[in-house]
């Protein structure tokens, strides 16, 4: 890629939620994945299901990514990562780059409340460590293939994924006062996760119970300034995180799909699931007035829920004619700026 190409974002999967929706003739949208293409390095926000085989499609292989951000820990924004770690051995062919950084929360530090629409307290996966970060998140996923990855480490000769990606655990400012059940998201400003020669990264928290930590992420370059929301509701954090930025890509979720799907729930499930929804995302109205509020170029909407909605979407937004926004399909190409 050329380096005098201006910055600018390939959505690589735009549809939200741990499942594979039913499309009924619509095209298929692949898991939540975005990359940031600066002077040719491409940094990668989420690995949900398709991102590796979407990443090829957009033009771009893991030699060019430079860098991997986790907003969170959820399955349907890291379900990709593990076959990016295990295809990384043959697909990272530069001896002589660095690793690729992976950027992510850490350890939740506690588990989450039993919802209250529980009938009795359901069992913990791993009790031992219920709430890996990214780090021994990585590990464990390398770590359950070590049959395979010993064979082609001791047989092929391929480096190891865990030499191939290096993992960071984000850490938290200790004055920010975060908790992960009691205070998941306290106002708070963006804080620097990471800073090379074409970008510095920041982060915020965003509220998305009952996942703790989970993250926003702002890019700023020399050319343009793009904001990834992560899965959140309503907060002034992502305000404060998108103010003046050139681009934010938002989540936002279906409301009219939600509460059809969802109109009088009698299973603790489907009532718990219904709540998660209605606290833990944003709607569209909401997540067009955070863009008004914060100043921001243009706004799209993404990390769709559910994943066939976006002409509901495009027709719902026919109201909001005070903001510049879009609803992508996979694998648009987003400018920073209007050039």
């Amino acid at each position: 890629m050329p380096e005098t190409v201006k910055p600018y974002v390939v959505t690589l999967g735009t549809a939200g939620g741990p499942r594979w929706w039913r499309y009924k003739g619509q095209s298929v949208r692949a898991g939540i994945s975005t990359a940031i293409v600066v002077g040719g390095a491409v940094y990668l926000v989420d690995c949900g299901y398709g991102s590796g085989r979407q990443l090829i499609q957009a033009g771009f292989g893991l030699n060019d990514v430079t860098a991997i951000f986790l907003t969170h820990l959820h399955s349907d924004h890291i379900a990709d990562l593990a076959s990016i770690a295990l295809f990384s051995t043959y697909e990272v062919t530069d001896d002589i780059r660095d690793p690729i950084a992976l950027i992510g929360p850490g350890d939740r530090g506690a588990l989450p409340l039993i919802s209250p629409h529980a009938k009795s307290a359901p069992r913990p996966v791993s009790e031992g460590a219920p709430t890996p970060g990214t780090v021994d998140t990585l590990t464990r996923l390398v770590e359950a293939h070590a049959t395979d990855l010993n064979e082609r480490i001791l047989d092929s000769l391929r480096p190891s994924p865990l030499d191939v990606i290096a993992a960071q655990d984000i850490v938290i400012p200790a004055s920010v006062g975060f908790q992960p059940n009691e205070n998941a998201s306290p106002e708070m400003a963006p804080f620097v996760v990471y800073e090379d020669s074409k970008v510095r990264v920041s982060a915020i928290l965003v509220e998305h119970p009952p996942m703790a930590p989970a993250f926003g992420y702002r890019f700023d370059t020399d050319d343009g300034s793009v904001v990834v929301s992560g899965d959140t509701a309503y907060t002034s954090n992502m305000i404060t995180l998108a103010e003046n930025a050139d681009l934010l890509l938002h989540e936002a979720i279906d409301l009219e799909w939600l509460l059809s799907k969802f109109a009088d729930p009698s299973e603790p499930s489907a009532r718990a699931t219904r709540s998660h929804h209605e606290r833990s995302h944003t709607s569209i109205t909401d997540a067009t007035k955070i863009a008004r509020y914060a100043g921001v170029g243009q706004l799209a909407l993404h990390h769709l829920v559910p994943g066939t909605s976006a002409p509901s979407f495009r027709k719902q937004l026919a109201t909001e004619a005070e903001t510049r926004v879009i609803v992508p399909d996979d694998l648009s190409v987003l400018p920073l700026r209007g050039h």
